[in-house]
């Protein structure tokens, strides 16, 4: 019976792990991409002008798009933005990201038996012939039976918001954020990830 228990044990491990990396290999990080309602892959970029030299550019990501790829997406759609205006820098006036953090925690989809109110304090138990002997196992006593297993996941997702100020010339150097929008291009455009149709 232990050996049951345990191959059963296993098996579920197993298969609950294949599933995992199904899923896994199915979604996939927020792409660069208009974020609209409604797409494939939830997630990216939109932005709202504010004055002829003033944007507000946000970038969300999904559970699967780290931090630093949504900074790194915000400050290339700034950079475009820039450009398309026909400007050379942008300063970024207010920066702010925001993180959703959440963590769940899931009961074994296996057995878990209720009995109703008149057996409360009632599970099962088994005997199983182990080395020699008869052993027993109880929920009261000893270790812990496979049912009680727990799936905990924690998930993040990001989202950054910045307001722009684009400008032209020589760069303001008094500490600002300040960043020549075609090095940005160039630095971060090796690492964007455009949407596969």
């Amino acid at each position: 019976m232990p050996l049951m228990l345990d191959f059963r044990e296993h098996f579920a491990k197993a298969v609950a792990l294949m599933l995992t990396f199904v899923l896994v290999a199915c979604a996939t990080a927020t792409p660069y991409q208009p974020n609209i309602s409604g797409q494939k892959i939830s997630g990216g970029y939109s932005d709202e002008r504010l004055a002829d030299d003033r944007y507000r550019v946000d970038f969300a990501g999904n559970f699967l798009t780290s931090r630093d790829r949504v900074e790194g997406y915000l400050l290339y759609r700034a950079a475009e933005l820039t450009i398309q205006n026909g400007y050379d820098w942008f300063m970024l006036i207010d920066h702010r990201t925001e993180r959703d953090r959440r963590t769940y925690v899931d009961r074994s989809p296996r057995y878990d038996p209720w009995y109703g109110t008149g057996y409360l304090y009632w599970q099962p138990h088994w005997r199983y012939y182990r080395g020699g002997g008869w052993t027993t196992w109880h929920p009261h006593y000893g270790r812990r039976f496979w049912t009680y297993d727990v799936d905990v996941r924690t998930v993040e997702k990001f989202e950054v918001h910045a307001e722009i100020k684009m400008g032209n010339g020589p760069m303001p150097e008094d500490g600002q954020k300040v960043f020549d929008a075609k090095q940005v291009m160039v630095d971060l455009g090796p690492t964007i990830e455009w949407p596969k149709s």
